[in-house]
Parts: structure tokens; sequence; C-alpha cells
């Protein structure tokens, strides 16, 4: 007999690190911490699920929603047509998290993006990014200052703007502004025609989406992940996730 939750199990991406002399894959405990506070069972999912036929496909099966972290690295550019080298890649990262997209998009799953989750939504369906904001020169700097520590760098640092109407407003039950953290150093410049603008910071950038023709797949570039459990923002947004993976594991029983 299987083993049946009771609680929507939600599949968490990993990032690839070095661990000492050691290759690894990691999550941020404050991602986890979030999903079980929020009601949901985290699993992380490792890279290897895209090292076999039907691997990914069978845990998806079990899945009632998908975590994309933030991450301290980077898309590679050519999959959003631009050229270069880039520095602080996560080749497996990348292939695994636009396949839990393509999969999750499919089956309608809940989905929630963080920073890099955001930017991996929006290329996944045919976005692209500024590789460096500051050196564009549109924008306020939305970089951290990593001497600072933790509590400064993940300190509010710029108010956003929701969309009327949108996913992030009605969840939100308000359009109003409201302050967030600010830790990255790309950002989106086309969300593409799937996507739907959800925020913009003040200086214009777009700091939240959502996929058109999907139930629940939200992406934010700010980490409401950060003391979720104290922030009401942070918190309605991982509960209507939570919320949502709960609703589909219900609908997805026999």
């Amino acid at each position: 007999m299987g083993i049946i939750f009771d609680k929507p199990l939600i599949g968490v991406v990993m990032c690839q690190n070095p661990i000492g002399n050691h290759v690894g894959q990691t999550v941020h405990n404050k991602y986890l911490d979030a999903v079980v506070l929020a009601g949901g069972v985290p699993l992380p999912l490792p890279h290897q699920l895209m090292h076999a036929p039907q691997l990914l496909e069978n845990s998806m099966t079990l899945l009632d929603g998908i975590l994309l972290t933030g991450s301290p690295s980077n898309i590679e550019p050519w999959h959003y047509g631009e050229e270069g080298h880039e520095a602080h890649a996560d080749p497996s990262r990348d292939r695994l998290s636009f396949a839990l997209i393509t999969h999750a998009s499919g089956k309608k799953m809940p989905m929630l993006g963080i920073c890099r989750g955001l930017q991996e939504l929006v290329v996944a369906n045919g976005g692209a990014l500024h590789r460096q904001l500051h050196q564009t020169h549109l924008f306020q700097e939305h970089r951290e200052d990593d001497s600072q520590p933790l509590e400064q760098q993940y300190a509010p640092a710029h108010l956003v703007q929701p969309e009327p109407d949108g996913l992030l407003s009605q969840l939100l039950g308000s359009a109003a502004a409201f302050a967030v953290n600010s830790l990255h150093g790309q950002g989106i410049r086309e969300p593409g025609p799937q996507l739907r603008i959800e925020a913009r910071a003040p200086d214009g950038l777009i700091e939240a989406v959502s996929l058109r023709q999907h139930p629940f797949a939200l992406a934010v570039q700010w980490h409401p992940e950060w003391q979720s459990d104290r922030d009401p923002v942070s918190r309605r947004l991982f509960e209507a996730f939570i919320h949502a993976a709960a609703r589909y594991h219900k609908e997805k029983q026999p």
C-alpha cells in the first residue's frame, strides 16, 4: 500500500554548489521552512532527475506544486538568445527548472518562482533578461551589499506596485504598494507573450509575473521566503501557493 500524504507535496528545486572538495546540491532552510509554515511538505528535487528517461515524469505524478528557488547562479544566456559566457552558471539547474516548468504548465500544477525562479519562468516562456541591470543605467541599484549582515541584506529596499485586477493583487486583497527586499543583479527585459505583468518597482522594472491560462503560476523578483513568518505579504504568498497546491492535490485524487 502506497504512502498517502494529507498535505500537498511541494517539489523544491536545488542548486549545485561545491561542498568542501565535493560537488553537492543544496537548498536553503528558509525555503523549506516557508513551505512547512504554510502547510506544505517540501521535497528537494535533485538534478539527477534529468539523467534517465521517465524519472522526472514519474516524480511529477507525486507532486502537487513546484517551488523555483532563488540562487547565486544565473541562467546561461544562450537560453534567451544572447552570446557570451556566464561566470555564475548552473547548467543542470537550468535543464531541470525548464523541464519542471514545462511539465507543471501542462498539468496546470501550481508554481511559485522566487528571484532566479522568476527569471526561469520568463525564459522558459520566451522572455529575455537584462544580464547586468546596473550596466543599463535604466534602473536603481537592485543588488544587495554582501558586506552587510543578512538582516540588512534582506531589509526592505524599495516599493513594488501590483497591477490592479492581477493575481498578485487578488491574493493580497489589495493593489496598494508594499516594500520588498532586493538581492538580484539581473532582471526582466521582455516577459514574453505567455506571461502577465503583476507588479513593477518604482523604476519600472518588472517585479512579478504570472502565467496566463494557468490557475496559479506566480513568480516574484524579491525573496518572500525570508522571515515569511513575520511579513504579512510573504505569508499570504506562501499560503496562497500551498492552498492552490492543496486544491490540485484534492482534484487529482481518484
